[in-house]
């Protein structure tokens, strides 16, 4: 199973726009699971994030996609395609 990290954080309307197009995107692709990182949480998280949320990040290589994106180049990144 591949990893996928969601950066956002709440009350963030985009976070949810990206989180929701996630859900929807990988619904049928159980090779991926995403954990959702609120940045607020982390003093060095939200430093390094705060400006590039919502960001998609690929645990296995460290390769970000940062917001706007919309399904297409999800796929391209994560290679769905």
């Amino acid at each position: 199973m591949q990893e996928l990290e969601l950066y956002g954080t709440s009350a963030c309307h985009l976070c949810e726009l990206a989180e929701a197009m996630l859900a929807t995107l990988l619904v049928q692709e159980d090779s991926w699971r995403i954990e959702l990182i609120d940045i607020a949480d982390n003093d060095a998280t939200l430093e390094r994030y705060a400006l590039k949320i919502p960001l998609l990040r690929r645990v296995v290589d460290g390769r970000e996609l940062v917001w706007p994106f919309d399904a297409a180049c999800v796929r391209q990144f994560l290679a769905l395609e």
